[in-house]
């Protein structure tokens, strides 16, 4: 009898589980006419913004932001900038290049930003660039209509792409102030990746959590003081953000105080239901983490449950913001006992893919609706797979590599056993 998913991996010649060749066979390098059509799929889906007028409209805000300081005005004059002080200064380069250069740019910048942290998603779990599960992966990210969103956007949501898995990868290897640094960086230019912050409570790493705070504060606060008028993101867009934008961005605003209203919901009572949601999935993560298990997949599934806690209550919560969690969540499908593994874990995402139709919400004002049950479905499974792995036999924490590891043992509500293959010598 083959060992249960969740058993110890003993890497078996023989008897191994369905779910173990797969993985083998995904982390093999694939064949060179595979590359170059996941390449190729990635790269078309990557400049088709080029086909409309008005492609990178989230970052031509950034830059009028920019070029508003440059004429001595301030940034936060236009209601529509909503980042930090820092990300004005980041975006100075782009002042130097014309629009017709950015209209080009854009999309392909934040293209190989998106194929940048799959590679770093696929590194959590050791899986190299050109397996076929970074075929699969880019295939599919091509199709995924968060992508397209992003590319056309242009939006600064690719930054929290990359920095995800890369905070994560340098936390697997024990790196934790470094993962710290990336989070920081990351939040000062789009304080995206704030969820994160508990992820450092959790795992007690102090100076991590202390860089991951002091770090944003510091760019902030230095760059604040270099404009005009900063003064603007207190008395102007804090309050634009904190009502939840207008009714341009609205009907695109997936988190459940957006959305339950349009079904009739009171507000105060749509918030409440909202709260309510985020502190389970808050709780969810709790379990994940001190369930254990294998280092890359525990921080991985307790970080998405972080982020999709703050999608579910936070306003906005745009379609693009997928893309920070599913590349790391579906390359976990290589370690045993991942809750990708679950078919209901794709469910909420196939309507996503392009060409998937959904009768009703396909319109761009209506697409929230398809969204928010991504994020809930996303977030259902993988709090159902942490309620499943609690209790104190979750894992046990040993020595590694990293400065530490956790192995998982066997569920306590699996009937099932691990026992020695009768043929293994």
């Amino acid at each position: 009898m083959s060992a249960p998913e969740t058993g110890p991996v003993a890497a078996p010649v023989t008897g191994a589980s369905f779910g173990d060749m797969a993985s083998a066979w995904l982390r093999g390098r694939a064949p060179r006419p595979a590359l170059v059509s996941a390449v190729l799929v990635f790269t078309l889906s990557s400049v088709r913004a080029y086909g409309k007028a008005r492609s990178g409209i989230d970052n031509a805000v950034v830059v009028r932001a920019a070029r508003a300081l440059l004429s001595g005005g301030s940034p936060y004059a236009d209601k529509r900038f909503l980042y930090p002080p820092g990300a004005v200064f980041a975006a100075l380069p782009q002042t130097l290049l014309s629009e017709k250069v950015l209209f080009y740019a854009v999309p392909v910048v934040t293209g190989a930003l998106v194929a940048m942290g799959g590679v770093l998603a696929l590194r959590i779990f050791g899986v190299r660039a050109d397996s076929r599960l970074a075929v699969a992966l880019a295939l599919g990210t091509a199709l995924f209509l968060p992508f397209q969103s992003l590319v056309f956007l242009g939006n600064w949501t690719a930054a929290s792409v990359v920095a995800f898995p890369a905070a994560l990868l340098l936390a697997r290897d024990g790196r934790w102030c470094a993962a710290g640094a990336v989070v920081g960086a990351a939040v000062a230019l789009k304080p995206m990746l704030v969820p994160l912050l508990l992820l450092f409570l959790l795992a007690r790493q102090w100076r991590a959590l202390a860089w991951a705070l002091g770090l944003p504060a510091v760019i902030s606060l230095s760059a604040a003081l270099a404009l005009p008028g900063p003064g603007l993101f207190f008395t102007r867009t804090l309050p634009f953000l904190l009502h939840g934008q207008d009714a341009y961005a609205r009907p695109y605003d997936a988190s459940w105080p957006a959305v339950l209203p349009r079904l009739g919901v009171p507000h105060p009572l749509a918030f409440a239901l909202a709260a309510a949601a985020a502190t389970a999935v808050l709780y969810f993560a709790w379990l994940r983490w001190r369930r254990g298990g294998d280092p890359g997949l525990r921080l991985v599934e307790c970080a998405a449950l972080l982020m999709l806690a703050a999608f579910v209550v936070s306003r906005p919560s745009f379609l693009n913001y997928a893309l920070v969690v599913v590349p790391s969540l579906v390359t976990s499908v290589v370690v045993r006992g991942a809750a990708v593994r679950s078919v209901w874990f794709w469910v909420p995402l196939v309507p996503q893919l392009g060409g998937v139709p959904w009768p009703g919400v396909d319109s761009a004002q209506r697409h929230a609706f398809r969204d928010v049950v991504m994020f809930g479905g996303l977030a259902a499974v993988l709090g159902l797979a942490a309620w499943r792995g609690r209790g104190p036999d979750g894992g046990v924490v040993t020595e590694s590599s990293y400065g530490y590891s956790l192995c998982s043992e066997v569920e306590a509500s699996s009937e099932a056993e691990v026992r020695p293959d009768p043929e293994a010598r």
